[in-house]
């Protein structure tokens, strides 16, 4: 710790630099041709970003919105590359070539949202405006420290089971000082259901925001779905064209009303895989044994095939993983039962976040469509 607190001061001074020198106008901050709402963190690791993207867009789309996710695509092969992984209509890549959480996102908003994997969020933002049928808005995602792109909301998620990751990078967790939290415009706290500080929380990052809303939002089991059987809804395209995939909500839903028999040996490849063991625990899932892969991990045969025996010595008679895990093990082969735990946020005062979210994109879309004669 004390060989790295150096390390911790230099990096904090950098970030600080290059956000005064976005401030100052000497980086250039470029205005995407629609309106932009980032979803973005303080901390590395998982916040439970994802489901909070995935929430914001349906309500969006409720409202009549089209947006479109603007994400890096971490994890995937070619890093480099612009990957339309959904136009809204179709999910058009694999976990490989568009990274595991933006497949996720398409499969889970089939006919509501376009997803775009691409380092440069801006030119994506650009391809997409010019490029796609119908869109209305951007969520960039993991956007509070890509300054380059401006936003029309900036929301920042706190996870309430460690908020403020244990210090500044690289020995701790944390992206940016403390201070930087002003740059946001609200703030999501999630896991409340895992944290008796929910209220500390809430007052503290009403005094560091200034007063902006903060949001408290629970993970909540809305069921299982089973990993390891056939598939029945890939359908094959032309010859030139992807293989298209049926909603997610049309998957699997029999396992929905009825828990399968544990106990289980839990497995995933997540940002803070103890997050999901603690849930699964809390649910009444009974767990033998736990697995924790790095974040984005793409899994070998060989891998399932160690995590089965050692749940079979384990006396665990089905395995259970993330959703995020469940997109990357599709074409891997099972000796035991696998499920992926479905979840769904309920955000308390969603009404409010529902109005920021509407203000935000309503009068610049408005202006867009004005000549159409249509207002939204």
């Amino acid at each position: 710790m004390i060989l790295t607190a150096p390390l911790g001061l230099l990096y904090g001074t950098a970030v600080r630099t290059r956000a005064l020198l976005y401030r100052a106008g000497l980086l250039r901050t470029v205005r995407a041709p629609l309106p932009v709402i980032s979803v973005g963190n303080i901390t590395v690791g998982g916040t439970g970003k994802t489901p909070l993207v995935a929430w914001i867009a349906h309500a969006l789309a409720k409202e009549g919105f089209s947006p479109c996710i603007l994400t890096r695509g971490y994890g995937r092969i070619r890093s480099r590359d612009r990957v339309l992984v959904s136009d809204g209509k179709r999910v058009l890549a694999d976990a490989q070539t568009g990274g595991d959480e933006p497949v996720l996102l398409a499969e889970q908003l089939l006919g509501r949202a376009a997803v775009i994997s691409d380092r440069d969020r801006v030119a994506a933002a650009y391809w997409a405006a010019e490029n796609l049928e119908r869109i209305d808005l951007f969520i960039l995602d993991d956007g509070f420290q890509h300054l380059r792109l401006a936003r029309d909301l900036d929301l920042v998620v706190v996870d309430a089971t460690d908020p403020w990751g244990s210090g500044l990078l690289p020995f701790g967790r944390r992206r940016e000082p403390l201070g930087a939290l002003a740059r946001a415009d609200c703030f999501v706290i999630t896991r409340a259901e895992s944290s008796t500080l929910v209220e500390d929380l809430r007052r503290e990052l009403g005094r560091r925001g200034g007063g902006k809303p903060v949001f408290v939002a629970r993970t909540k089991t809305s069921g299982l779905r089973r990993v390891d059987v056939a598939r029945q809804d890939e359908r094959p395209g032309r010859p030139d064209e992807p293989a298209q995939r049926l909603p997610v909500a049309v998957r699997d839903r029999v396992w929905q009303d009825k828990r399968p028999d544990g106990p289980f040996l839990a497995f995933c490849g997540i940002g803070n895989p103890q997050a999901f063991f603690t849930h699964l625990r809390r649910e009444g899932y009974p767990l033998v044994a736990t697995c924790a892969f790095a974040d984005h991990h793409f899994y070998a045969q060989h891998e399932i095939e160690r995590l089965t025996q050692r749940a079979r010595a384990c006396g665990a008679r089905a395995l259970v993983t993330t959703l995020k895990d469940a997109v990357k093990l599709r074409h891997l082969s099972f000796g035991l039962a696998c499920f992926a735990l479905e979840i769904e946020l309920e955000i308390e005062e969603q009404a409010g976040l529902c109005e920021l979210l509407r203000k935000a994109v309503k009068g610049i879309a408005n202006a867009r469509l004005e000549r159409t004669g249509k207002r939204l």
